[in-house]
């Protein structure tokens, strides 16, 4: 299989998608639900009586699998409170955070653990926001919302993957000889891993291969082909000083997050229509540009070339860049209205976390942004921006709510995954039971 053809199909979807985000750029964000000062302060007492409700049995540390057990019931017993009180969710929507989303983060951590309990606390975040996309796409393509091989494969992939390409202590040469035998991998050739890393990376794939056959499933892989493309033309964003253009910057950077999400989704159930695609493709666009907001400031230090660094060192707030995210944002979400798959509350759920990435990057960087911009924003935010602040300084360490909750689920020893398959090439066949295990901070989008 040539790369040259598959990327003619991502160039296309690239230009659309580039498209729509020049057009939400022409008009006003329409705006959403408004939060008064009262309403923010009641949410911010229901996040921390949730928090602290969950740290204290947290603290107590049961021992016996009953006891545990028994915290895990009281725990998941506090998350109905907190979520209708702090989020303003109801009956379903916490149904699918408590049997959805943090069941299959549980899952995956379990798997995660079992296979390489020398995974970093970031990669496992890294890889289970990826999880929580596949598995918020299940149900709008027409599938129940589990976790699956494949998405475990996919979902790891790349923090392994990633992370070798950034070790400072591997020559320019041995990161590119890397990626072009993983290239060579993702093609369907049958490598011998050269060290314990290519054991795990092609441990991932044949997770993929097993559940999607090469010959029935050529779109999956022409999908893995497309990422690994764009994640290699993403490396011209390192340098800010670069001769990147604004064209080229979205051009690269829709390209990495779109196929990221197509990917996600193709793997699915193998295969995708026009319409999903094009789902797929812009969700992954604006989960990369959300990503970049959020990085603002780290990558202004390191000298990454995104949007918002650009405007950031010409010295334009980023006001109307986030209005035009916002609108992109809306964008996605009417796009999904569309799909004939998935709830009601599925949707809402999908919607407001995309809208609340956004707000809670503008509150962490507040310095980039006008004061009338931050005044208008924080209206709409359940939280005030002093508060997001404080708490994301407080749960410094990848530290919150759903990690406490995540946590307690582990301990319990429920909601494992013990059924998913361990391929060749696992790094140790053992728990680890010492190392505590904290997968997201509160209010990390689930999608």
């Amino acid at each position: 299989m040539e790369e040259s053809s598959n990327w003619t199909p991502v160039e296309e979807q690239v230009a659309k998608t580039i498209a729509t985000w020049r057009d939400c750029g022409t008009r006003p964000w329409p705006g959403g639900q408004q939060f008064s000062r009262q309403e923010q302060k009641q949410r911010e007492k229901g996040y921390d009586d949730g928090l602290r409700a969950v740290e204290r049995e947290a603290r107590k540390a049961p021992l016996t699998r009953a006891e545990r057990q028994a915290a895990q019931q009281r725990v998941v017993g506090v998350f109905p409170t907190f979520a209708a009180t702090a989020l303003g969710l109801e009956g379903e929507a916490i149904d699918l955070l408590t049997g959805g989303f943090l069941r299959v983060g549980t899952q995956f951590a379990r798997w995660a653990r079992r296979f390489d309990p020398e995974l970093s606390t970031a990669d496992v975040i890294q890889a289970c926001r990826n999880a929580w996309t596949a598995c918020g796409l299940q149900p709008l393509l027409g599938a129940p919302m589990r976790l699956t091989p494949s998405i475990v494969g996919y979902s790891l992939l790349y923090p392994y993957s990633d992370n070798h390409l950034d070790n400072l202590n591997l020559s320019k040469a041995e990161k590119l000889e890397f990626s072009a035998r993983f290239r060579r991998r993702l093609r369907g050739e049958r490598l011998a891993p050269g060290d314990a890393h290519e054991a795990a990376v092609w441990a991932m794939v044949q997770l993929i291969e097993e559940e999607f056959p090469r010959p029935d499933f050529p779109q999956v892989y022409e999908c893995l082909l497309a990422i690994h493309r764009a994640q290699e033309l993403s490396l011209a964003q390192v340098k800010a000083s670069g001769p990147c253009d604004e064209q080229r910057l979205l051009e690269i950077s829709f390209a990495k997050g779109g196929t990221s999400v197509l990917a996600d989704a193709c793997l699915v159930r193998g295969g995708l229509n026009q319409d999903e695609s094009a789902l797929a493709f812009e969700w992954g666009a604006l989960l990369q540009l959300g990503d970049d907001l959020q990085d603002v400031r780290e990558d202004l230090r390191r000298g990454s070339a995104t949007l918002f660094t650009r405007a950031a060192g010409r010295g334009e707030p980023l006001d109307a860049l986030v209005m035009q995210l916002l609108n992109l944002s809306d964008r996605v979400a009417e796009r999904m209205e569309r799909m004939p798959g998935g709830t009601k509350a599925l949707k809402d759920l999908l919607r407001m976390s995309w809208r609340n990435l956004i707000l809670m990057a503008v509150a962490g960087a507040k310095e980039f942004f006008s004061k009338p911009m931050l005044a208008e924003l924080e209206a709409s935010s359940p939280f005030r921006f002093d508060f997001l602040r404080a708490r994301q300084r407080k749960l410094a360490g990848n530290r919150g709510l759903y990690a406490v909750l995540i946590d307690a689920f582990l301990e319990a020893g429920d909601g494992g995954a013990d059924w998913l398959p361990v391929p060749e090439g696992r790094m140790e066949p053992a728990l680890n039971e010492e190392r505590g295990l904290v997968l997201i901070a509160a209010g990390t989008s689930i999608g």
